[in-house]
């Protein structure tokens, strides 16, 4: 149902720049639905989770010890949240606002091009869900808590985020996290870093200045995702994959969504008819 939902609007709706927005709103709806499905049964999906493929990959990557324990030993004091760390959890926090402030930004400056950037975003965002479906996959701080985490050292990965969630939002915490994670086994590829990339590309697009902005957060939440123990390194090279994978596609399946946008277009003179 909420997949049909945004063609739906677009049949119902004469096309306009509320319309746009209200369409990807819908789109996002869709794609949460299908993001949080898997965890409906919590204990299926920890029967079908994959906890070990990315600690070896990142094992190999961190020459030994995996990144996130490397960067916690180096950087953190147990039992206290440095500044720095703080900024890296407001980075990822932000994040949720970021892949559809770029779409909007675009369709604000440049218009002609709000089309494809709106496809691209979702696009990414729909296909890592599908992945999300097909191979769950556990981020470090869950990989840490099954103690599948561990090298010589003793030292247990910190999830920081939750640390300083609990320390700055006190009673709010709880009810926001549960509505944010709604799927904590959804860790490959990491879509917040492929919709950040996605998003340098489509403000670079629009001018140098925006895109430095772009490039400069998508580097700092990459460094947060893995310092904070939600990401492996590996997640970030699939998600990273996976963006440029989309759009080295959008040119070749422009032809295509094209002739889908003509239908709509059809059933949409027909339903004002």
């Amino acid at each position: 149902m909420s997949a049909a939902a945004p063609v739906a609007l677009c049949v119902a709706v004469p096309r306009s720049r509320t319309r746009d927005v209200a369409a990807c709103a819908l789109q996002m709806w869709a794609y949460l639905a299908a993001y949080e499905m898997p965890h409906d049964d919590p204990e299926a999906l920890q029967r079908r989770v994959h906890i070990d493929y990315p600690v070896r990959i990142d094992t190999v990557i961190g020459l030994g010890t995996p990144p996130t324990l490397r960067l916690q030993r180096l950087l953190s004091a147990p039992g206290s949240i440095r500044r720095g760390e703080k900024v890296l959890v407001w980075c990822h926090w932000v994040w949720f606002a970021v892949p559809h402030v770029a779409a909007a930004y675009v369709l604000i400056r440049r218009r002609e091009r709000f089309g494809r950037a709106a496809a691209t975003t979702y696009a990414v965002f729909d296909l890592g869900a599908l992945v999300y479906h097909l191979l769950p996959t556990a981020p470090p701080w869950y990989a840490a808590s099954r103690g599948r985490l561990e090298d010589h050292d003793e030292t247990r990965v910190r999830r920081m985020m939750i640390e300083y969630g609990e320390q700055f939002w006190k009673h709010r915490w709880g009810p926001l996290y549960s509505l944010l994670g709604g799927n904590p086994l959804a860790a490959m590829p990491s879509l917040h870093f492929a919709t950040s990339v996605n998003a340098a590309h489509l403000l670079g697009e629009v001018g140098v200045v925006e895109g430095a902005i772009g490039w400069t957060y998508a580097l700092t939440l990459g460094l947060a995702l893995v310092y904070l123990g939600e990401h492996y390194v590996v997640d970030l090279l699939a998600g990273l994959a996976l963006t440029e994978g989309v759009r080295a596609a959008a040119p070749k399946l422009t032809p295509l969504a094209l002739r889908a946008g003509r239908v709509v277009s059809a059933l949409e003179a027909r339903a004002r008819a």
